[in-house]
């Protein structure tokens, strides 16, 4: 399956789960909890607002298509994919937030496909609002192209 299949496919609409292809065009969902959510939208607000943020970010990848739960581009980069189904070439940063079915190889592999991508940046945020920077040539202890951004957010105060 390609990804604009499961753009276009009525039966995949509006469901409660993040989905993906691996890289064989097989469908891959997981479901999203309230605290997911809460955190994709508080880092989604404290991005810089001289980008544009991409929440459910779908980038095309040598293992298929990756869906970043939140990417944040230049408005450069966004004139080459802002009509495409899926990014052919990946925002500067991605960020992903753990879930509890994520595995540490799993977002370690997810990081390395959206550099080749072309991302600059990707971010890990935890369970707990942790956040980890890295570039693809390891971690971070601040982003370069966000330094004011947090290492930790809370959604609540």
């Amino acid at each position: 399956m390609q990804w604009q299949e499961v753009c276009d496919h009525p039966s995949l609409q509006n469901l409660p789960f993040k989905i993906e292809l691996n890289e064989m065009g097989q469908i891959i969902m997981s479901p999203v909890k309230v605290y997911h959510s809460a955190f994709q939208g508080k880092i989604s607000r404290l991005l810089p607002e001289n980008g544009i943020v991409l929440p459910e970010c779908a980038v095309q990848t040598k293992k298929g298509t990756k869906v970043a739960d939140i990417a944040w581009c230049s408005e450069e980069r966004f004139k080459i994919i802002e009509r495409e189904a899926e990014c052919s070439v990946a925002p500067e940063i991605c960020i992903e937030v753990m879930s509890s079915s994520n595995t540490t190889y799993e977002m370690e592999e997810k990081r390395q496909l959206y550099f080749s991508a072309g991302a600059v940046e990707c971010w890990i945020c935890d369970e707990y609002g942790n956040i980890e920077f890295f570039s693809k040539d390891g971690e971070l202890l601040k982003s370069y192209l966000v330094p004011s951004f947090p290492n930790k957010i809370r959604v609540a105060s």
